[in-house]
């Protein structure tokens, strides 16, 4: 199939106006990757310093939520937008973005651009994603479960793994990557580091409780909920201010489920090499130039969930 259409900033945007808009800041960037780790480390020390359920699932959940924002930045960097020297741009993503969670830019960043490339058709390699929604309550309430009790992680991490020892030491040929690069190196270097750094200071057990422990449960959940929310149930045919959906999420939502303004995604596929930061603005920008009205904007996260899984829903993908 053709390429999604896509749309001139030059015919929506004043000169000044794209200029500030797709500029690329020296240290916003380098800010937010600050910030991720900031919240990551307050959060672990909060449920250390007051240990009790409360601080605990508080602590997973933002530590979840940064793992995802780590993702966020690095999916920034894929399209050149988390700094402007291309250099220091890809090796903030690879090691202090990627790394701790188990991302590849090199990897992903020609998938993600083909998915920008043909949103929601037959080439689309995030197709998979949206494409079962809607669903029923009973099959969202299982996909949710099996995030939060870490069988989603153990799916797409552990059992690959599992499979991987099992070939070698039945002698099978590995089939070489597509894109080589060595993701599972760098997550042992920065993963042994943050250990023993932690095994030093007394806390070896904050590890696998505060760091594996949310990436095997919220870090999958808030993944699930931001892929729904961005293109499930969204028509792709024709405008290219529907490729994609924005979702208006309020202060707890950006704090648990949609750190570094994922949630504008619809300005994001209008124009995807615009910084993260400069989201929010290009939304009240297209708003103020009447543009929402042709924007696919959901009030909320609640309101997704509800059109992905609605009470009358019969759906083949009910699993």
């Amino acid at each position: 199939m053709p390429a999604v259409a896509r749309i001139d900033p030059k015919t929506i945007f004043t000169p000044d106006e794209w200029a500030r808009l797709s500029r690329h800041s020296l240290w916003k960037g380098p800010a937010l990757v600050v910030c991720a780790w900031v919240v990551i480390i307050g959060a672990g020390a909060l449920f250390i310093l007051l240990p009790n359920p409360a601080t605990y699932i508080l602590a997973v959940m933002l530590i979840g939520a940064r793992q995802l924002g780590l993702a966020i930045l690095e999916h920034d960097a894929a399209h050149g937008a988390l700094h402007p020297n291309p250099k220091l741009n890809d090796w903030m993503a690879e090691w202090l973005c990627g790394a701790a969670v188990g991302g590849s830019l090199k990897r992903y960043r020609p998938y993600h651009l083909t998915h920008h490339k043909y949103t929601e058709q037959a080439e689309d390699p995030d197709l998979v994603l949206s494409k079962p929604f809607p669903v029923t309550r009973g099959s969202l309430h299982r996909k949710i479960m099996r995030d939060l009790t870490g069988q989603t992680f153990f799916k797409q991490r552990i059992q690959p793994t599992i499979q991987r020892l099992r070939n070698f030491l039945n002698g099978a040929k590995r089939k070489p990557a597509r894109v080589a690069d060595s993701p599972v190196m760098r997550f042992w270097i920065v993963n042994g580091i943050a250990f023993a750094a932690l095994t030093a200071l007394g806390f070896w057990w904050a590890w696998p409780a505060l760091w594996i422990a949310p990436m095997a449960t919220w870090f999958p959940l808030v993944t699930r909920l931001r892929n729904i929310a961005e293109h499930a149930m969204v028509d792709t045919k024709d405008d290219p201010f529907s490729h994609a959906r924005t979702t208006l999420a309020n202060p707890i939502e950006r704090l648990l489920i949609a750190p570094f303004w994922v949630h504008f995604h619809a300005e994001h596929h209008l124009f995807m090499f615009i910084p993260c930061y400069n989201l929010a603005d290009t939304h009240r920008l297209l708003v103020r130039k009447g543009f929402g009205a042709r924007m696919r904007i959901a009030r909320g996260y609640a309101e997704v969930l509800k059109a992905a899984a609605p009470a009358a829903t019969r759906h083949p993908a009910a699993a």
